[in-house]
């Protein structure tokens, strides 16, 4: 078999999905092989502006330029349960090894009177924001706002992928999502070999449904195809979309979330702006009784025994939370 190469992962364009009586089963086979085969596809013709593309990269970009102080006025331990904030380079951790990145944690930003946040629920509450640059609040908001709404309809198309009724996701798992947005950055890495350059972000997969990812044109994504690791560098006005653990449980492993990773070795500042778009917080997760289990056994790349999960998505997100934030989590939970 020949090595598997860039140009082979799907790019899908979406864009009937967004117009009326179109043919969108002709979209759900495209997204059924890519879920098959790579669990990785691209997508155009998504609707999400260039305009907001571009104002939310330019002020990313103003964030991070500025001084850990200030930075570090809205740090993640001021957002408490609802996981909101800065993180500074190496306080993520994936697989117990510190990553070569920053980022800020946002979500749906929901006020203190909101029923989840009088409840105490983890991950739900309002977002920290900065005084610079001006009007981030807006951008971020107007960018979650719209690629929810893009969520939405990918998981309709996810849906008739598997042979079921278009809105079998919403009415069971994500009418009312659990919207994680992160903006990271990823400062240069001193040149090297790959192997002495420290990873951006390690090995992992994604935990919930579906993940939509707006990356900058530095490169530096990388996903693993059997026992290769291939390059899914930038297209333009192209998004990345791939599977997380969630569907991998709810399919039976029909379709598996795929290992993936960054290694920033262009010599620049990479951005990348990735929403997780997953169950509710208190979905019970669980093989979907209509999906028969078509997947042969596999060992994960972490070991773990995805299948035999039973519990809320919930309960899910947070012992993994609690393994890249250790400290940070004992000291809100």
């Amino acid at each position: 078999m020949s090595k598997i190469q860039r140009q082979d992962l799907p790019v899908i364009d979406i864009s009937p999905l967004r117009i009326p009586n179109s043919n969108v089963e002709a979209v759900a086979r495209q997204i059924h092989n890519a879920c098959r085969q790579f669990g990785f596809f691209y997508i155009t013709g998504h609707g999400i502006s260039r305009r907001l593309q571009d104002d939310l990269h330019a002020k990313s970009a103003a964030f991070f330029n500025q001084s850990a102080e200030e930075k570090n006025v809205i740090r993640m331990e001021l957002g408490g349960r609802a996981w909101r904030g800065y993180f500074s380079v190496g306080m993520e951790l994936t697989s117990g090894t510190p990553d070569r990145k920053e980022g800020i944690y946002f979500s749906q930003h929901l006020d203190s009177e909101h029923p989840m946040v009088r409840k105490g629920i983890p991950l739900h509450g309002p977002n920290l924001y900065p005084e610079e640059p001006a009007n981030f609040a807006s951008t971020v908001e107007e960018y979650i706002e719209a690629v929810t709404n893009l969520g939405h309809s990918l998981m309709e198309a996810i849906s008739l992928s598997l042979g079921l009724p278009r809105s079998y996701f919403h009415d069971q798992y994500t009418s009312d999502p659990l919207v994680l947005f992160r903006i990271f950055h990823y400062p240069p890495t001193d040149t090297g070999t790959e192997k002495q350059m420290p990873w951006g972000v390690g090995e992992h997969t994604d935990y919930g449904v579906l993940t939509v990812l707006k990356q900058d044109q530095v490169g530096g994504l990388q996903i693993k195809c059997g026992e290769d690791w291939i390059d899914a560098p930038y297209i333009e006005d192209a998004f990345v979309c791939n599977i997380g653990d969630m569907l991998d449980l709810m399919t039976g492993g029909y379709y598996q979330s795929t290992p993936h990773r960054v290694l920033n070795k262009s010599g620049r500042d990479r951005y990348s702006f990735p929403l997780f778009f997953d169950p509710n917080f208190s979905a019970v997760m669980s093989p979907l009784p209509e999906i028969e289990k078509l997947s042969e056994d596999r060992t994960r790349w972490d070991g773990a025994n995805l299948q035999a999960f039973r519990g809320t998505y919930g309960e899910y997100v947070m012992a993994k939370i609690s393994k890249v934030f250790p400290d940070l989590f004992k000291s809100v939970h």
